[in-house]
């Protein structure tokens, strides 16, 4: 499955935005709130950035989603995370280093935190699912305390 290039077009238009000021637009996408996710490319030790839509966990923590959109592949950060768990992630102005947390299915937490971002999509991540037997990773990024 991919996406069609008037969605790729308004996704990176979107995260275009989010980066050149710098947070002050762009952390809503459609009223769902959106964070970057700066990782570190596998394979080209290069930064990479996506814009994700996010869940904030009773912990403070952010919780995204490794969906792809419902594709069969994982997304290529959620590649780039278990490769190089230190990232930077940006929620509105606010920037901070994490380590990730994965979150695989087999976790208990993973039944409550997937009702959590799935609620916060207006249960967007559930068609996803429903497009591919693969079960999508959740990942925590915890801001410092």
């Amino acid at each position: 499955m991919s996406r069609s290039p008037r969605q790729s077009r308004v996704l990176s238009t979107h995260q275009w935005i989010y980066e050149t000021t710098r947070g002050f637009v762009g952390h809503r996408l459609l009223g769902v709130p959106t964070l970057l996710l700066t990782t570190t490319g596998r394979r080209t030790g290069s930064p990479r950035t996506a814009a994700l839509v996010y869940a904030e966990d009773t912990d403070g923590a952010f919780v995204v989603t490794a969906s792809n959109g419902g594709d069969d592949r994982r997304p290529g950060w959620a590649h780039n995370v278990v490769a190089c768990p230190t990232v930077n992630v940006q929620v509105g102005r606010r920037n901070f280093h994490s380590r990730v947390e994965v979150v695989s299915p087999e976790n208990s937490d993973y039944a409550r935190l997937w009702a959590l971002v799935n609620r916060n999509t207006r249960g967007r991540y559930d068609r996803y699912q429903q497009k591919t037997s693969r079960q999508f990773e959740l990942v925590k990024l915890r801001p410092p305390a």
